[in-house]
């Protein structure tokens, strides 16, 4: 499993099973530690480094004093606190997308819905530059090595995503954001004709909702990340201007993943999609 967040999350997953089978309280466990119940639901969230003491006491506390499953989750441990691949980018990108990346790169299936821009995954390198600085008011000449920073990382993500091929990528979005003319017609010419490239390739699939259609259930964007095996529980990302939001809990996906049946349903099929996006390179 790649990148340090999913790995905490699988560390952490691993612990809460191992502490209930052996039927213990978070307190317990947090006590043997020299710790708290919190700090352990930290921990078992994979919402916190983890410290080789810390793991080594709870796995003997809770049954596991030496073996294979030890010496694994031991190592899954070390490597959880292991740099990613962001990191060297990491002070010119926002700190709450840092999680994002990690799991975006785990994740076997991403459903991404984008009622203003093209998502991130199927963008041009001229249309990221763009789209950056429209959105946080970067402009060449101030900021630039901000754009550039920041564009390196969508091309990172990019290539990750082009390299693996068990990796796939369902986007829903909105008819007007192909036809917003983000950095002038001959980037967006290139930008749409990306787009029907990567629809034939088996791994993208787009569905468009018509401009004019009915009215959508959500105004805001949003991904649903999908692992492998169900070792993991999927998890919604939602990204603002100034944070994000990482919605795990079966209630709320539950609820986002109805949204996106609602979506989806509202869309053209792909074949349709894929002719509109023909037609609308025709008028370019």
């Amino acid at each position: 499993m790649r990148g340090p967040a999913a790995r905490r999350m699988l560390v952490g997953a691993r612990l809460r099973g191992l502490r209930e089978r052996a039927g213990l309280s978070r307190e317990r466990a947090g006590y043997a530690i020299r710790g708290s119940a919190s700090k352990i639901s930290r921990m078992e969230l994979g919402r916190t480094s983890f410290a080789r003491r810390d793991i080594a006491d709870l796995l003997t506390l809770y049954g596991l004093p030496g073996g294979a499953e030890r010496e694994e989750l031991l190592r899954l441990a070390r490597e959880a606190n292991e740099r990613a691949w962001w990191h060297r980018h990491g002070e010119l990108i926002p700190a709450w997308t840092h999680r994002f990346l990690d799991l975006e790169e785990t994740a076997r299936e991403v459903r991404a819905y984008e009622p203003c821009q093209i998502p991130e995954l199927l963008q041009t390198e001229e249309y990221t530059r763009a789209s950056l600085a429209i959105r946080d008011g970067i402009r060449e000449g101030g900021r630039r090595i901000e754009i550039d920073e920041r564009a390196a990382v969508r091309r990172l993500r990019r290539r990750l995503f082009a390299d693996d091929p068990g990796r796939t990528l369902t986007a829903v979005l909105d008819e007007a954001a192909l036809r917003r003319h983000v950095g002038g017609p001959e980037l967006i010419r290139d930008q749409l004709a990306h787009l029907a490239a990567l629809a034939g390739t088996g791994r993208v699939e787009l569905r468009i909702v018509p401009v004019g259609g009915r009215a959508l259930p959500l105004p805001h964007g949003f991904s649903i990340l999908s692992f492998a095996g169900g070792a993991l529980p999927d998890v919604v990302y939602l990204e603002f201007l100034t944070t994000a939001l990482y919605l795990d809990k079966p209630a709320d996906v539950t609820a986002y993943a109805g949204a996106w049946d609602r979506l989806a349903a509202a869309a053209l099929p792909p074949d349709a999609g894929r002719d509109l996006i023909t037609d609308l390179l025709k008028r370019l």
